[in-house]
């Protein structure tokens, strides 16, 4: 968000007593939005219609909607001291997310992406620089408290520290009765090869349009068939494809699609983080996969129609 954009939200600790929260693991990262009326030629000088900082990263915003919607949910990801890293953090608890479990870096810094937003078509461009930073390890997942939570979600980067951590909560909840087990899910947005067990890992997989193509999938549907056996027994697999919906396939085996486009197209920048954000906060409340499908197209197709995220419920 930009600085100033959002109101101040309660603490997260308040709520309901024993409400346990949902986290987000992954990147949070600085954007610098240029909104223009047309992507610029390439050696042209453009006037922009306006620019912003904005807080970015997957499992940051996904944060972000989850708090909008209601749910309590705290980030765990890498910062590096510095200007850039008070400003989201101080965004994270604007929005009421936790961010005890953020872990101060003492190398790098903090990764950052210029973004050229294109008013006429909606379109996003980004130009990403990693700033060096390492992300968090399963060590610093250890000392997670498994039992405040309901639901882990990853945003898949790191894949063996990542399935480290995930091997975790499958000891813990064979440990547990279902009431007390922590449900998780897993991103997997880019297609390197090294991220791909991953799938194998989460009880609710979402796997990407580049993901999909990477592997000669044309479709959504398609592509759910396609890897539906790289995820484990009893997984939900997910797939949105954009202006085309999203389909899913459960652990019943039947394939479930929706397809709610956006009345308007504004801004696409994090349509992605905050599907994936609206299905979670659906399933997590006991939602059909019909349903947490519809309910995620419907909040992203809101996203779509606005600057930034303010304004989606």
């Amino acid at each position: 968000m930009a600085a100033g954009a959002a109101a101040a939200r309660p603490d997260p600790e308040a709520g309901p007593a024993g409400e346990k929260r949902i986290l987000c693991v992954g990147l949070v990262c600085l954007d610098i939005v240029s909104v223009v009326e047309a992507y610029p030629a390439e050696d042209s000088d453009t006037r922009c219609v306006s620019q912003r900082w904005q807080r970015g990263g997957n499992a940051s915003n996904s944060c972000t909607v989850l708090a909008l919607l209601g749910a309590p949910c705290a980030f765990m990801g890498s910062l590096a001291p510095g200007h850039a890293a008070d400003f989201v953090l101080a965004d994270l608890r604007r929005y009421g997310v936790d961010v005890g479990h953020a872990v101060w870096q003492p190398g790098g810094c903090l990764p950052a992406s210029v973004v050229v937003a294109s008013a006429s078509r909606g379109t996003r461009t980004i130009l990403h620089a990693h700033g060096n930073l390492p992300d968090v390890t399963a060590r610093d997942f250890e000392r997670v408290d498994l039992s405040r939570y309901k639901w882990i979600h990853w945003e898949a980067r790191n894949a063996a520290e990542q399935a480290a951590m995930m091997r975790r909560v499958e000891r813990h909840n064979r440990a547990r009765p279902p009431a007390e087990r922590v449900r998780t899910s897993v991103e997997v947005e880019k297609p390197r090869e090294e991220l791909l067990p991953l799938m194998g890992l989460g009880h609710v997989v979402f796997v990407s349009k580049d993901v999909a193509r990477h592997f000669g999938y044309q479709s959504a549907p398609e592509a759910l068939w396609g890897l539906r056996g790289r995820v484990q027994q009893g997984a939900t697999l997910i797939c949105a494809w954009a202006e085309e919906g999203a389909d899913a396939v459960g652990p019943d085996g039947e394939l479930v699609h929706s397809d709610v486009p956006p009345e308007t197209l504004v801004d696409t920048l994090g349509a992605g983080d905050t599907f994936n954000a609206a299905v979670i906060f659906a399933l997590s409340a006991g939602r059909s996969l019909q349903d947490a499908l519809t309910f995620g197209c419907q909040i992203a197709g809101r996203k779509c129609g606005i600057q930034g995220f303010d304004g989606i419920i």
